[in-house]
C-alpha cells in the first residue's frame, strides 16, 4: 500500500511499479486478490494446462506453446497455431477461433 493507502505492484527483479487508482480499479483489484486466494493452486494449474497447452492434430504429442512454435498466416500475419515441436513433424495444433 502507498502513503495515500492504495496498492501497487513491484517486480524486483525487473524495476517495474504497477499503482492502482480510483475507487473502481481499487475494488476491482481487491476482488482480483479475492477471487485468486480461493482458488486452489491445482485448479489454476490445470486451467492453465487446458489453455496453454496443446496437442499436435497428427502425432498427437502433447506440448507447451511457446513464441517460437507460433504458426501465421502468410496473407494477413494473424496467429493460425503453433506448429509441432516434434522432429519431423508437420503438424499444426490450432489457436483460437480455428481450433473450435
Amino acid at each position: 500500500m502507498t502513503k495515500k493507502d492504495k496498492p501497487y505492484l513491484t517486480c524486483d527483479p525487473c524495476g517495474v511499479q504497477v499503482f492502482v487508482r480510483g475507487p473502481t480499479g481499487i475494488k476491482e483489484f481487491a476482488r482480483l486478490l479475492q477471487s485468486t486466494s480461493e482458488e486452489s493452486l491445482l485448479a489454476r494449474l490445470t486451467q492453465m494446462e487446458q489453455r496453454y497447452r496443446l496437442t499436435c492434430p497428427d502425432c498427437g504429442h502433447k506440448f507447451w506453446i511457446t513464441p517460437k512454435l507460433i504458426k501465421t498466416s502468410i496473407f494477413d500475419g494473424t496467429v493460425k497455431g503453433f506448429r509441432c515441436p516434434e522432429r519431423g513433424c508437420d503438424g499444426v495444433a490450432l489457436w483460437g477461433e480455428g481450433a473450435k
